[in-house]
């Protein structure tokens, strides 16, 4: 474990940090307009649901049926890398989505939706996938985290800023939003067409070199442990952070639904604000301890949110865990792209993305069930055994040769 001083030095040493390649920021500009839409969509999507006559049931199935049909498409992503590649793989599931959204702005029925939906999910683990193996593989390992953290910083800013356009365009009309997100989606597909090259020197000089069996990389404890991050935050930020922490602001400190607004806002700036802190940690002082130092951070924290005694403290522990989600959204994704250096196509990202799509997709459920059977610390809790099991599996990471 490097010594204070050292993480210190290390992280002080700016200058001798590498620019991030050119994919990476185009990949940046892309995510920022992808989430401006998606963001849009979120708030409304619910409301124009209901406005067919269904119940709530219904509601949450057209919000499954996207993340359920990412998970389904997400393992014949690698194979489609390995025939079209990551660029034309990236376009096309980019324009699958604003297609389907677009249609959605005209269906006449509920199933129409929920089809269109699914439809959608499928498209964005296309553009996943390519997206982050293209990240992986253009970026050197010198300034990986970095690159992972700017690209999340493109997500996060077009997040803050796509629901409050979507309120405005709501005011207009229920379907506008939806034409809205189709409308950035075409520019976000543009961009990557005119400006992504078709060939970066680190792919060329990858392919040069011997390949990496599949095998080999499922056995690597750097992936291994990535893997089981991921599945640990999309459990805890994606399903229970999402899903019970506005119930908790309601039926605990006797809030609005206004005051989860406000805390996940001001969260959402310091996470934006730690994600290039987080970077330039990952690439100087190493994947293993940012880790393993994160999510134990994040455990914790989510165990103090089930007991926070009121809002300023519950919205604290969220700016807390907004920090350590910049490193986690950081780190295990550099970790895979130094264990899948040398390797073909996307299949092992295409896992990585899946890990995380499994706990999107459990967590809100079990956690649910957890608190209708048992207490919020209860819900709460399992998520931090999670947070702390990935924590733990760090250290099974091959220590890092730091430069002095």
């Amino acid at each position: 474990m490097p010594t204070a001083p050292r993480i210190r030095r290390l992280l002080a040493d700016r200058p001798r940090l590498s620019r991030l390649p050119r994919d990476v920021v185009v990949l940046g500009v892309i995510a920022f307009f992808v989430m401006v839409g998606f963001g849009v969509v979120v708030p409304v999507l619910p409301v124009f649901v209901r406005s067919f006559g269904v119940g709530y049931l219904e509601v949450g199935a057209v919000v499954s049926a996207f993340a359920l049909m990412r998970f389904a498409a997400s393992p014949f992503c690698g194979r489609l890398i390995d025939w079209l590649g990551e660029r034309a793989l990236l376009a096309i599931g980019i324009g699958i989505v604003a297609v389907s959204s677009a249609l959605v702005g005209f269906a006449g029925s509920y199933v129409e939706v929920l089809l269109l939906r699914g439809a959608g999910g499928i498209g964005s683990a296309m553009f996943s996938v390519s997206a982050m193996t293209l990240l992986l593989r253009s970026t050197p390992a010198s300034s990986r985290g970095r690159s992972v953290s700017f690209y999340h910083g493109g997500f996060l800013l077009g997040g803050m800023a796509g629901p409050a356009i979507g309120g405005v365009l709501a005011s207009v009309s229920l379907t506008a939003p939806f034409f809205f997100y189709a409308g950035t989606l075409a520019v976000a597909g543009l961009v990557g067409l005119l400006m992504l090259q078709r060939k970066t020197a680190e792919v060329d000089e990858a392919a040069a070199g011997p390949v990496v069996a599949l095998r080999t990389v499922l056995r690597d404890p750097r992936f291994r442990s990535a893997c089981l991050a991921n599945f640990a935050n999309g459990w805890t930020s994606l399903g229970v952070r999402s899903a019970l922490i506005p119930v908790l602001v309601v039926d605990v400190l006797a809030g609005t639904a206004a005051w989860t607004g406000i805390a996940f806002a001001i969260a959402a700036v310091v996470q934006t604000i730690a994600l290039g802190p987080a970077g330039r940690f990952v690439d100087t002082v190493g994947r293993r301890p940012a880790i393993l130092g994160a999510y134990l951070v994040a455990a914790g924290t989510i165990l103090a949110i089930a007991v926070a005694p009121n809002f300023a403290v519950l919205t604290v522990l969220l700016c807390v865990y907004g920090v350590a989600a910049a490193f986690m959204g950081t780190a295990p994704a550099a970790a895979v792209g130094d264990a899948t250096a040398g390797a073909r196509g996307g299949r092992p990202v295409a896992l990585f993305s899946m890990a995380s799509d499994l706990g999107a997709i459990a967590g809100p459920l079990i956690a649910g069930w957890l608190v209708d059977v048992a207490s919020f610390p209860a819900a709460f809790g399992v998520a931090a055994v999670f947070l702390l099991i990935a924590a733990l599996s760090a250290l099974r990471m091959p220590r890092e040769h730091l430069r002095d």
